[in-house]
């Protein structure tokens, strides 16, 4: 009788369970797959970035190699998400309005090739005329977008991906070749760790945000004039709503500010649309300080071989786009591993 393979995969972070989510339908009977994690959905450490996100799917146009490739794993997330909300109410999915406000476009935003690249797979899209721009506002646009309750989400696929069939084993992995040894017979090790292991082009991006108990109508994201950023991001089942936020690479300060808050609360009272009974005060439920997993050159998707046939394959370093790009991501991963023959399923593409 053959040995069950054990695909492992490293991080349950929404990349990581995106990931072995998507690769369950393209395993034969002897596979399966084992999740190894320090934290699940259930923790809130401040180094596991998924429970920390808005979340809300937002374009980022550009035209660097590496703008492109993630606009391509925007929209299959985006096709997905689609899916999710319409069949899975109790996912955190919810589909919304989502409004954006530049008062001092880049140039790819003034770049109609590169905004219907964006922006045209949108539900709904339109850019906005000048009639519709608040006072300052140079550049704006909206479609039909979707807002996530990152706990939420991650636990709704930790159950489906369990209910399957998956394992999950809470262990601290201190470098992939550890995970080898983990479960029987294991050739495979999926790395969706965030940060890699001491890969030299990772590093964080602090962001500071703040949950608050308002309800608000739409995710709306603003570009300041002095270059940065703010936004509302209302969740999904009665989750409250993220007023955001910053973005501090290579920050290691675990403390909220209360200056920081206070920005960001009176920006929102000016430009966001909470209910007129709300008379542009906030129900704070918490600070948030969350460290976005970056990578220089961004996500790396590689198949690394070690040695006797095993291989690593890389999925991690996705910044703040963790949730707009996981399933992109994921379905990747998988093709890749298809190409080297390490599953058998049919393609993904």
């Amino acid at each position: 009788m053959t040995e069950t393979e054990t695909i492992v995969v490293i991080g349950a972070g929404v990349i990581g369970i995106s990931t072995a989510l998507c690769l369950q339908p393209q395993l034969d009977r002897s596979q399966s797959i084992l999740i190894v994690a320090r934290d699940f959905p259930n923790t809130t450490s401040l180094n596991y970035a998924s429970p920390w996100a808005g979340a809300h799917y937002r374009p980022v146009p550009g035209l660097s190699p590496q703008a492109v490739r993630e606009e391509k794993q925007a929209q299959r997330t985006y096709e997905h998400f689609k899916v999710v909300a319409a069949q899975e109410p109790g996912a955190g999915v919810k589909a919304i309005d989502g409004i954006e406000h530049l008062e001092s476009p880049p140039a790819e935003y003034l770049d109609e090739a590169v905004i219907q690249q964006s922006y045209a797979h949108l539900d709904d899209f339109r850019p906005l005329p000048p009639s519709e721009l608040p006072v300052g506002v140079k550049w704006g646009v909206s479609y039909r977008t979707f807002v996530v309750n990152p706990p939420v989400y991650c636990a709704h696929m930790l159950r489906q991906f369990v209910l399957k069939g998956g394992q999950t084993k809470e262990h601290t992995v201190v470098n992939p070749m550890e995970a080898f040894y983990l479960a029987g017979n294991v050739k495979t090790v999926i790395n969706c760790t965030g940060m890699g292991f001491a890969d030299p082009k990772s590093f964080i991006i602090r962001g500071q945000t703040c949950l608050v108990r308002n309800p608000c109508s739409a995710t709306i994201t603003r570009q300041n004039s002095d270059g940065t950023w703010s936004f509302c991001i209302p969740r999904p089942l009665e989750g409250g709503t993220i007023i955001g936020g910053t973005k501090q690479p290579h920050n290691w300060d675990p403390n909220p500010s209360s200056d920081t808050r206070q920005q960001l609360l009176a920006n929102a009272a000016k430009w966001f649309p909470f209910p007129p009974a709300s008379e542009a005060k906030f129900d704070v439920l918490r600070d948030i300080v969350g460290r976005r997993p970056a990578r220089e050159g961004g996500v790396r998707l590689e198949a690394e071989t070690v040695g006797d046939g095993r291989r690593i394959v890389h999925g991690y370093g996705l910044g703040g786009r963790g949730f707009e790009l996981s399933w992109g991501v994921a379905s990747d991963v998988v093709s890749l591993m298809q190409e080297h023959g390490l599953v058998q399923g049919k393609s993904l593409l």
